[in-house]
Parts: C-alpha cells; sequence; structure tokens
C-alpha cells in the first residue's frame, strides 16, 4: 500500500483582495496542501496577511520565493500589468503559475507566454473558476455525450454596479495597467464559462461605451456572437447596473439551461426546462447535479492538484486561455472599428494584438472630461 504523498507546497504572490479567496481555497483544501511562503511589496500588508491565513514565511519579491522554496505551483494575485512577467519568471524558475483573470494585457503578451511556456515546458493556468463548479460540470457532460442536441442560441450578461469610488485604486479603469474595462476585468468569467460549453467562437460584432464611471475604459460593452458550430450568442458586461445579476442561459435543440448569480453559483441557482418530447433530460440533469458548494476557487484548485497528481495537463492552460483574452480584444476591435472581427483576424502588427484599446478609444482622455 502505497503512502499518500506530501502536501502540495504553493507560493501566494501578492496578498491584496483577491489574494485571500486564493488562501480560503488552499486552507479548505488542507492538508492536502500548504502555504509555503507569500510575496508582497507591501511587507506590512505580507505580515498581516501571512499571520491571518498560518503562512510561517514573506518575502520580498518573486525571486526571493523562487530561490528558497520548493513549490508545486505559485498563485499570482497581483495587478494586472504583472501577470505575464511574473508568469514568465515562475517558468524559468520550473514553477507552474495559477495567474488571476487576465493572463496577461494583451494578445502579444500571451504570445510571449506561450513561446516561453514551448521552451520551459511549465505550464501557465488561469483563474476560469465558474468552468469548475458541479453544475457546469455536468452541463459539460451532458453537451460532450451529445445528449442535449445541438447548441443553438445564448444569452451572457455580467450586469454590475461600480461607484465612483471603486475606481480611486491606482489600477482600476486603465488600458495601460487593467487592460480594459468590465469586458477585461469582470465579464470575462462569464463568457469564458460560455465558450467552455457552446464551443469556439468565429466572429463579433460589438459596441463599447463609457456612459458614466471616470475611467479610460469602458464602463459597457455588448456584442454579437457568432460559433463555428452556427450557434449564435449576445454578450453584455456592465459596471453601471445598480440591480445586479450574473446570468447565462444555454438553449440547446433539447433543452434550455440558465443560471442566475452575483459572483459564484451553487447547484440550486441552475433551471433546467426539456424541449418537448425531451421530458426524461429534466430527470438525467437531476439525477446526474451534484449539489456541490458555490463555484470559486476551491474547485478550480483541487481539480489543478487532481491533474497533477493524475500527471494530466491542468487547466485552464494558455491555448484556451488565449481563446478568451482574443474575444475581449476582437470586442474592442469590432467596437471601435465599427466591423465584425474574425477569430484568428486580430495578428501580427494589428494594433489590438499590442494593446486592447488598439489606440484608437473613441472618447476623449478623462482629463479633458473632468476639466
Amino acid at each position: 500500500m502505497s503512502s499518500p504523498r506530501p502536501p502540495f507546497r504553493v507560493g501566494i504572490i501578492g496578498t491584496g483582495g483577491i489574494a485571500h479567496a486564493h488562501a480560503d481555497a488552499l486552507n479548505a483544501l488542507s492538508p492536502r496542501v500548504e502555504i509555503a511562503g507569500v510575496v508582497d511589496l507591501d511587507r506590512a500588508r505580507a505580515e498581516a496577511f501571512a499571520d491571518r491565513f498560518g503562512v510561517d514565511r514573506v518575502f520580498a519579491d518573486a525571486g526571493d520565493l523562487f530561490a528558497n522554496e520548493e513549490l508545486d505551483l505559485v498563485h499570482v494575485c497581483t495587478p494586472p500589468q504583472t501577470h505575464a512577467s511574473l508568469a514568465i519568471q515562475a517558468m524559468r524558475a520550473g514553477v507552474p503559475s495559477l495567474v488571476e483573470k487576465p493572463t496577461a494585457l494583451t494578445l502579444g503578451e500571451v504570445d510571449e507566454l506561450e513561446a516561453v511556456h514551448a521552451e520551459t515546458g511549465v505550464p501557465v493556468l488561469t483563474v476560469f473558476q465558474h468552468r469548475f463548479g458541479a453544475a457546469a460540470r455536468h452541463l459539460g457532460a451532458l453537451v460532450d455525450g451529445g445528449e442535449l442536441g445541438r447548441p443553438l442560441v445564448a444569452t451572457c450578461e455580467t450586469l454590475w454596479y461600480r461607484a465612483d469610488e471603486y475606481f480611486d485604486v491606482p489600477w482600476r479603469g486603465r488600458w495601460d495597467v487593467e487592460g480594459g474595462g468590465p469586458t477585461m476585468g469582470h465579464g470575462i468569467h462569464q463568457f469564458d464559462l460560455l465558450f467552455a460549453i457552446f464551443g469556439r467562437w468565429s466572429q463579433v460584432s460589438a459596441f463599447a461605451a463609457r456612459q458614466l464611471r471616470p475611467t479610460d475604459t469602458e464602463d459597457v460593452s455588448m456584442a454579437l456572437v457568432r460559433f463555428e458550430n452556427d450557434a449564435l450568442a449576445t454578450v453584455v458586461n456592465s459596471l453601471v447596473s445598480p440591480h445586479e445579476t450574473s446570468r447565462l442561459r444555454f438553449d440547446f435543440e433539447f433543452a434550455s439551461v440558465e443560471v442566475r448569480h452575483l459572483y459564484g453559483y451553487t447547484s440550486e441557482d441552475w433551471t433546467f426546462t426539456p424541449a418537448p418530447g425531451h421530458e426524461h433530460l429534466a430527470t438525467r440533469w437531476a439525477e446526474g447535479l451534484d449539489s456541490g458548494g458555490i463555484s470559486g476557487h476551491r474547485d478550480q484548485i483541487a481539480a489543478i492538484l487532481d491533474a497533477f497528481e493524475a500527471g494530466e495537463a491542468p487547466g485552464v492552460g494558455l491555448a484556451e486561455a488565449r481563446r478568451t483574452l482574443e474575444f475581449a480584444a476582437a470586442t474592442y476591435a469590432s467596437a471601435f472599428r465599427g466591423v465584425a472581427i474574425a477569430a484568428g483576424e486580430l495578428s501580427g502588427a494589428d494594433p489590438f494584438v499590442r494593446s486592447m484599446s488598439g489606440g484608437i478609444v473613441p472618447w476623449a482622455p478623462v482629463k479633458e472630461v473632468l476639466a
């Protein structure tokens, strides 16, 4: 009888708000995993974080962490403009990384990540935790098995509210350090799950606007999407919606499946409606649905550890993350150029490969508006 493997050792880079969700998830998975050390430029904040989550070691920078700890995984929980450089540093140290969304600020940065991955073989994973909730996994299995028929129509809405004060944090609402507005930083979780269920998108036609918020980026975007399998979808991302909701509805040939939640769903947040003549599918849905908990970082981290133990590729890897990020870039390109954008069209020296804004944001800079 083989003895159990020692705990997975992980590090956390960045100890701001989102890092608390990571640490809570990791501690919930104890003793399977342990936090070996944390990094933050703000020493006091790092020490307070370490005290709260029972971590023994605090480091001033990522290089010190990699030099002094044997790690199985590092969590990158820093502002978006640092994600790519830290993931590259982790790859060169031989440590897989789990990077908060977005993986990188631009498609060009993702291409750099893919080049280093090809050189080192070390994975870079992105936090897209909604893929890993019990209901989403069950739905994916039904779709993969062809039980629901063809995917036909979907609606993807991330209607949230953020007051002006939310953007007092220096890196929020700026193209150069956050990459974009709700399309990049908020709705990306929802439409990533849309693509995980409906498949590859092939074309997008979009609008984006800055309606209210004091940002350089959009605070609303809307897109019409065609998929390679000829399904159609609408995708709406907003930070100006007082009645907040996150909603995904999938209409298949034999059933409609819908989830309504805000920042994370439970299995009870999903509804299943069979088409006439396919009532047996309601039983199939209910029988295979694990009640589970709220979708969150814990589910994805557990799946990553399972993959490590099985010697399999964990999700969500760079190829899939790039397709999701490419959709964000295509949404901006379509909105600002006023044309439909096909998958794969943004490449090479295209300005939207180098920046999500493409350098052609139609509204005036905030400083001019507020002057």
